[in-house]
């Protein structure tokens, strides 16, 4: 199978690039390697997959339409797993123009690439941030997400009615993935396992937000790469029972599905820094401040859906997971001289 991964030298894209690699499947990386957050960092995940047997590495913006119009008519991809974005929900308070020609410009030219070129499947990243001011927890996919407290996530929900219409109007298989926190090896150095890890190493105080009263779904990058490939294969289809009068968010008449894929497990934001702490042997200075702009208290996913459809079932605990992270980053950051002075900052 040919499959295109958009975002391949980012942090989830690196991860499903290589289990598609590992299975035999031809890829073709796209990226624009932005700077975002360090360039190095992406450089570094790319050379993890350049000498792979049947991988591609094409520079590319998806925001340049004629580029991908001419990429999706010469590859015929069989399949598309797109997580080119523009990340962070903070960021995009100081930029929001970056979210619209990366999330919602962008995202058209890979629906387009898709409708004329005979893809069998696209399968997108949305995220948790769709549910916003949403406080019924767990988060379900058929609960409303229609008070976005970000940019960021407003251009989520867009993909997802974009996605929408596009499997209504000509047939083409969309599946939104509702990923919720994501840490790992490879993370990106704006998210807060790497910023609390370099600031523990380095002895500098992290700052904990909401006076650290909040909860996040984390989960591990394999089993989030396990996942969307589990969706990957499963085609989306039209939910024969679906009603009109009464629809389902997540799913349609036509051929397209909505999934939370996370830990369904939170973790409280205190126990998440003891436990990286814990990793690390070291002790956090904590700077205790008030709630930021744009970010929810917690985030909690119902998988049950994802689960029946696909079996998908996370496997790694969050000693586990932390503690093979700490270790990827020390060896990293050893190896690169690399440690903090990102500019930005993300809690997923």
């Amino acid at each position: 199978m040919k499959v295109l991964v958009t975002g391949a030298a980012g942090f989830i894209g690196m991860h499903v690039t290589q289990k598609l690699l590992a299975r035999g499947d031809t890829v073709v990386g796209i990226d624009n390697l932005n700077d975002y957050y360090d360039p190095q960092l992406k450089d570094a995940r790319l050379a993890q997959l350049t000498p792979q047997e049947g991988f591609r590495f094409e520079f590319m913006n998806i925001a340049h339409r004629p580029a991908m119009a001419c990429l999706f008519e010469r590859e015929k991809f069989d399949r598309v797993v797109h997580l080119a974005a523009q990340a962070g929900v903070r960021y995009s308070l100081q930029n929001p123009h970056a979210y619209v020609d990366s999330n919602l410009t962008g995202f058209v030219n890979v629906l387009e690439g898709c409708r004329h070129n005979a893809v069998q499947h696209l399968v997108y990243a949305s995220s948790s941030s769709v549910y916003g001011g949403n406080t019924q927890m767990p988060f379900a996919e058929g609960d409303p997400v229609d008070h976005p407290v970000s940019l960021y996530a407003a251009t989520k929900k867009a993909n997802e009615l974009m996605a929408h219409s596009y499997s209504h109007l000509y047939g083409l298989p969309t599946t939104g993935l509702r990923y919720f926190t994501v840490y790992g090896p490879w993370g990106r150095p704006d998210m807060s396992p790497w910023l609390f890890t370099s600031a523990i190493l380095e002895g500098r105080s992290i700052d904990v937000f909401n006076q650290g009263q909040m909860q996040r779904d984390f989960t591990y990058i394999d089993d989030i790469a396990d996942g969307t490939l589990l969706t990957l294969d499963r085609i989306a289809q039209p939910n024969p029972a679906f009603k009109t009068q009464t629809p389902d968010p997540a799913s349609s008449h036509a051929p397209f599905k909505v999934y939370n894929i996370g830990n369904h497990t939170p973790v409280g934001l205190m126990t998440f820094i003891e436990t990286i702490e814990n990793a690390l042997g070291q002790t956090a200075h904590k700077n205790y401040l008030p709630m930021q702009p744009g970010d929810v208290v917690a985030t909690y996913a119902c998988i049950n859906a994802l689960q029946a459809d696909t079996g998908f079932e996370p496997k790694t605990n969050l000693t586990e997971g932390i503690a093979q992270w700490a270790a990827w980053y020390k060896s990293y950051t050893t190896n690169t001289g690399v440690m903090s002075n990102q500019p930005h900052s993300s809690s997923r």
